[in-house]
């Protein structure tokens, strides 16, 4: 059983920036488990972000954020990051850290078994 917990949302103008982060705990080292960052804004269903593997060296992002945004993770911290940056009014949604240790990295929900509850970002023009 792994516990994630996110934080760093708020209320940020356009072209602005945050630094989400999430933290796990629990059984397991952090290192064993692939993370991923997804996002539900009102109305829509849950969609990918980025993903990161287990070491760190390979990473991957949905179109709508690429170039914007970084993940990393610092394993000896258990903490994973999401950068964003030139950030736009369409990014508003909740967003969700995941994780599992069956896969090396993971673009689609069903790929995720431990779920944290998602911070609030919300980009007013």
């Amino acid at each position: 059983q792994v516990q994630l917990v996110e934080s760093g949302g708020g209320l940020v103008q356009a072209g602005g920036s945050l630094r989400l982060s999430c933290v796990a705990s629990g059984r397991g080292t952090f290192s064993s488990y692939a993370t991923g960052w997804f996002r539900q804004a009102p109305g829509k269903d849950r969609e990918f972000v980025a993903t990161i593997s287990r070491s760190g060296r390979s990473t991957y992002y949905a179109d709508s954020v690429k170039g914007r945004c970084t993940v990393s993770r610092d394993n000896a911290v258990n903490t994973v990051y999401l950068q964003m940056n030139s950030l736009k009014p369409e990014d508003t949604a909740i967003y969700y850290c995941a994780a599992d240790d069956t896969i090396a990295a993971g673009t689609s929900r069903a790929n995720y078994h431990y779920w944290g509850q998602g911070t609030q970002v919300t980009v007013s023009t």
